[in-house]
């Protein structure tokens, strides 16, 4: 893990955008995380894996909801498939 003030970071941005594609540049300001930067890669993995999770949980909360289903064959009549 990488960390920069907001001052360094400025002056190191070349460097800072270099090193976030290896690993996390946390950015700090007044000694508190303000900022990470990220490749666009990772940022991309991490949606993907933030959207899984969301899926699942959707899916876990579908199974414990008490009203009753419908079944597939009577969507696909209800929408004239």
């Amino acid at each position: 893990m990488t960390t920069y003030s907001v001052s360094e970071a400025r002056e190191n941005f070349s460097e800072a955008i270099a090193t976030s594609a290896v690993e996390a540049v946390f950015i700090q300001k007044h000694g508190e995380a303000a900022a990470v930067l990220i490749s666009p890669e990772r940022y991309e993995q991490l949606m993907d894996a933030l959207e899984e999770i969301e899926d699942l949980q959707a899916i876990e909360d579908a199974k414990l909801d008490p009203r009753p289903s419908i079944p597939w064959e009577q969507v696909k009549a209800d929408l004239g498939w």
